[in-house]
């Protein structure tokens, strides 16, 4: 039967697009670092901001290696922490964005002394040196890396890295998932400052402005994801309803993401059998973080989301003034 499935899948042309474009994201994600970010030592956050940092300490290898190199011992240490939980999607995609990024450094650049450098006077011939437009290529690279990062998360896979630290610290740190990106990549940023900026390790200082490019980058790069994945709207409203009580899902939503929901007594139509639903109200970046609880503690759980174009009370925004009120 699962092999039918399969077979079924293959031929379904929704199969085949969805690799497309998780195919095409990784390659505009490494395309996005190898000409825009890498060559400026950018360092937007995550694995690849770490292997920039990393690049300038050792040059002869290459940013993808070291992207190699952490995804692999997170895909590890997130089988070994949450089990057979991610997909071949996340796998392949964690995979092939590093080995895309060696492959298009190697045709972006003459030589391997140029591949070593990562000069920008030299990529692509010289056509794309934006040295004397850093913000520029800020922006466009950061707008890259968001529409890359997009299409891989739209079609429900991940490209790894600090998405997978922040389960781990919020599975043994008890900090949100939101919280623990945060400090990944903060890390990272610090450790460019360091590296990049002042010159540690690496020998030659670069000047701290180019953290703030850095922050810039993460920035937009966000935005971008956020409104690919989101459009305007930030907040999700999750109506969920179980058959039973589960305290463990209970304790999770107060203590684990710190929010706090509503049960609403229900019964369903055709069975009359009596359940009960649980009203919550969550960020968008903590929606996943819901979905994976919910499967983990009740698989057979119906779960409805809507978004929420503007939520107000604790955790939100405060409730606008009367003369706010009264202009909306």
């Amino acid at each position: 039967m699962d092999f039918k499935k399969h077979l079924s899948a293959l031929a379904s042309p929704r199969w085949w697009w969805s690799w497309f474009m998780i195919i095409l994201g990784c390659s505009l994600l490494a395309a996005g670092y190898v000409l825009f970010i890498s060559p400026y030592n950018i360092v937007p956050g995550g694995v690849y901001g770490a292997g920039i940092v990393l690049h300038n300490i050792f040059p002869e290898i290459q940013v993808g290696t070291f992207g190699y190199m952490f995804d692999t011992v997170l895909l590890v240490a997130a089988f070994i922490c949450f089990g057979p939980r991610f997909g071949s999607k996340t796998v392949v995609a964690a995979l092939l964005t590093p080995g895309l990024m060696n492959l298009f450094t190697k045709l972006a650049y003459p030589n391997e002394e140029a591949m070593q450098a990562l000069d920008p006077s030299q990529l692509l011939g010289g056509v794309l040196d934006l040295s004397n437009h850093l913000i520029l290529t800020t922006i466009v690279g950061a707008v890259v890396l968001g529409v890359g990062v997009g299409f891989v998360i739209r079609e429900q896979a991940t490209t790894g890295g600090t998405d997978i630290v922040a389960m781990i610290i919020q599975k043994y740190c008890h900090i949100s998932f939101s919280s623990g990106v945060l400090i990944a990549d903060s890390l990272v940023v610090i450790a460019g400052l360091l590296v990049i900026g002042f010159g540690f390790g690496s020998g030659e200082a670069q000047g701290w402005m180019l953290s703030f490019y850095s922050l810039i980058a993460i920035y937009i790069s966000s935005r971008v994801l956020a409104y690919m994945l989101d459009g305007a709207s930030y907040d999700r409203i999750i109506f969920i309803i179980t058959s039973h009580h589960n305290e463990e899902f209970r304790n999770y939503i107060l203590k684990e993401m710190d929010r706090s929901g509503t049960y609403i007594k229900t019964s369903g139509m055709y069975t009359n059998a009596e359940k009960e639903m649980i009203f919550l109200v969550v960020p968008r970046h903590e929606l996943s973080s819901v979905q994976r609880a919910i499967k983990d503690y009740d698989p057979k759980a119906f779960m409805v989301v809507a978004n929420a174009y503007n939520t107000y009370g604790e955790g939100f925004k405060p409730m606008p003034e009367k003369h706010e009120l009264e202009n909306m």
